[in-house]
């Protein structure tokens, strides 16, 4: 009978703790590695939405009739009413790639957003960004679409107008690999409709 009670009282084993500190271990890698996903995800979600405004802005200008201010004689016509793209955006918001960090626009007329006019840049687009950003943007007109090309950006094709939307982001710090987003778009030649990509261009998603 004591012998009974005496193993009963038995503890673990060596082995049986190794094994549980090793399941342990995983399953809080597996959650560091989930966050680290999660977060990461999360400040891509931005690059992907403020490309789809840039291009929906680009989409919204080319459907807006541009017609000149004329003064006309009596019996003469006005000018047609044209449909254009944005010109390109001079300048990239922010200048530099931010590494690792994120960066405040300043969207007071001449700087970042608030610079282009009425034909030309983010003024056109109508595209501004007041909260901080993870990634560099830029609009170039003239780029070709994804599906014409083996890379993200080259000259128009077949004479067609076409424009970019872009963001490019550095959001390990490594300053050697950068994540890519582009949304591209094109103007059909023969209905003169503006068509877009279906789906955004991602290079290295989450560097």
């Amino acid at each position: 009978m004591r012998a009974f009670k005496r193993y009963s009282k038995r503890g673990f084993t060596l082995v049986e703790l190794m094994i549980v500190v090793a399941i342990i271990g995983v399953l809080a890698a597996l959650a560091i590695f989930g966050v680290s996903r999660y977060l990461k995800s999360a400040k891509t979600s931005e690059a992907k939405n403020s490309i789809g405004a840039i291009a929906r802005g680009a989409a919204e200008s080319y459907e807006r009739e541009n017609a000149p201010s004329e003064l006309l004689q009596v019996g003469q016509e006005s000018q047609n009413a044209t449909h254009a793209l944005c010109g390109t955006a001079t300048n990239s918001v922010p200048t530099a790639v931010p590494q690792g960090k994120k960066y405040q626009p300043n969207n007071t007329p001449t700087s970042d957003f608030g610079t282009g006019d009425s034909t030309n840049g983010w003024k056109c687009l109508r595209f501004d960004i007041s909260d901080p950003i993870a990634y560099q943007y830029t609009y170039t007109k003239g780029s070709a679409p994804i599906g014409a090309t083996a890379t993200p950006a080259g000259p128009a094709v077949n004479g067609a107008e076409s424009f970019e939307a872009a963001a490019r982001g550095d959001l390990d710090g490594d300053t050697t690999e950068f994540g890519i987003f582009t949304l591209t778009g094109q103007v059909d030649t023969t209905t003169k409709q503006l068509v877009r990509a279906t789906q955004v261009f991602i290079s290295n998603e989450y560097e």
